[in-house]
């Protein structure tokens, strides 16, 4: 599986760079369209079926359910009746991940606007007590929580341990994500598997090897979401995010993200960050919005290939991060419509879009984007699924300000249930890992 993930990997990012030097210039000349349509839920209804009592029905492969096929398949026969045999009744067949998709669907339709929105936060809550996040997520229902240094223990078991009465509803499991790339940036203090400064003079199989093994140590702590699979891409010592990156130019650094990737594959859900690309700009995000005016059909050669890597390998998330690149937008990829177009119109990612941590557009020293509100409604109607803060923000009065932002026609109820779903289905997915 991890071969062939691989080797699609490699064709796509073969033949990305033409195809985006045609595309992304129009997308870009063009100009956004609007925050998005919400069309990512259109294949996501699947059609579900159900046999009659006795009746035997066939089942997708295992192959299929593993890779999560997104279309079922449709069953026909021959019934005999006397000496004449004529057609049975057609029957489809979902997949799981169809399955998984409607029972997002049903579920985000028996929500509230309120309830809804919540759901598109993760936030960070501190501490090794599971006590204070089972309130908050009891008090405030945020889609997920981001784990750091200070939320963990000793080992992967006593982590385990400590997440495993976190929950809610019934069927669904919140979102627990870590940053858990290896070397630089690695919180499980078990996890002493090489990160990116190593693996990218290693051969390819050295990135199966690590975040195979990282992904287990991940599920034996209960987590579901790692952040973990950087896709920048830069050969400069002095760049802020040099010293974590897989590969020091677009070929290599696509072989092992699409390697991390698939290794992760099953196990835990895989991100790419920080698109469009942090490598090429020195300057650190977490205090600055970086900024370059790298042409895009540039970019497209130098920094789009390992994102285009990572989707063909299957990652479930593409986190954003706050980079200006200006010949695209004058503002940062998190809050631009014209960039989430382009992972999902060019690079074709259906998955969950996440910002980096909202906190550092307020950090980063310029006067518009000082406002936590103004930056919140920004980033969902650019077309981001999942706010992260790095932080126990006060989550209600964010909530009631797009709800506000939704009744006024300023955002659109139907992207934000394309959204929901999309966390929803990870969640299904999450808690029917954990309930085999």
């Amino acid at each position: 599986m991890i071969g062939g993930r691989l080797r699609g990997a490699r064709s796509a990012t073969a033949v990305l760079a033409a195809a985006l030097m045609v595309g992304l210039v129009g997308c870009a000349s063009a100009g956004g369209a609007g925050a998005g349509s919400g069309s990512g839920t259109g294949s996501g209804s699947g059609a579900t079926a159900t046999a009659s009592a006795g009746e035997a029905v066939s089942t997708p492969s295992a192959s299929g359910a593993a890779s999560g096929s997104e279309s079922g398949v449709t069953e026909t026969g021959n019934e005999s009746q006397g000496d004449r045999t004529t057609p049975a009744p057609t029957r489809y067949l979902p997949t799981p991940a169809e399955l998984d998709r409607t029972f997002a669907t049903t579920r985000m339709k028996s929500m509230s606007l309120a309830d809804k929105i919540s759901t598109m936060f993760m936030v960070e809550i501190s501490g090794t007590d599971p006590a204070p996040m089972q309130a908050y997520l009891q008090a405030d229902k945020p889609g997920g929580f981001l784990l750091r240094a200070d939320n963990v223990p000793a080992s992967a078991e006593a982590l385990g341990a400590q997440l495993s009465g976190i929950g809610l509803s019934p069927g669904l499991s919140p979102l627990i994500s870590i940053d858990e790339e290896g070397g630089d940036v690695a919180r499980l203090p078990q996890d002493t598997l090489a990160g990116g400064d190593l693996l990218r003079s290693m051969p390819v199989s050295a990135t199966t090897d690590a975040f195979t093994q990282r992904a287990a140590l991940l599920k034996q702590a209960g987590v579901s979401v790692n952040f973990g699979t950087i896709a920048d891409v830069t050969a400069d010592p002095n760049s802020f995010i040099y010293d974590r990156v897989l590969g020091t130019d677009a070929e290599a650094a696509s072989q092992r993200v699409a390697a991390s990737v698939a290794a992760e594959q099953g196990v835990v859900f895989s991100t790419l960050k920080h698109f469009p690309g942090h490598g090429e700009t020195e300057a650190n995000s977490h205090t600055s919005i970086p900024s370059t005016d790298l042409p895009v059909d540039q970019w497209a050669i130098r920094d789009a290939p390992p994102f285009a890597a990572g989707i063909a390998a299957g990652a479930e998330l593409v986190m954003f991060g706050h980079l200006e690149y200006t010949s695209v937008d004058s503002v940062p990829a998190t809050l631009s419509v014209r960039w989430h177009e382009m992972l999902r119109g060019q690079l074709g990612f259906t998955g969950v879009a996440v910002t980096d941590d909202m906190q550092m557009l307020e950090d980063s020293g310029q006067p518009q984007y000082a406002d936590r509100t103004a930056n919140a409604i920004a980033a969902i109607r650019a077309g981001n699924d999942l706010l992260l803060y790095n932080n126990d923000i006060d989550l209600p009065p964010l909530v009631a300000a797009i709800t506000a932002a939704v009744q006024a026609g300023q955002l659109s109820e139907q992207q934000i249930d394309a959204s929901v779903v999309r966390i929803l289905t990870l969640q299904r997915q999450a808690w029917e890992r954990s309930h085999p």
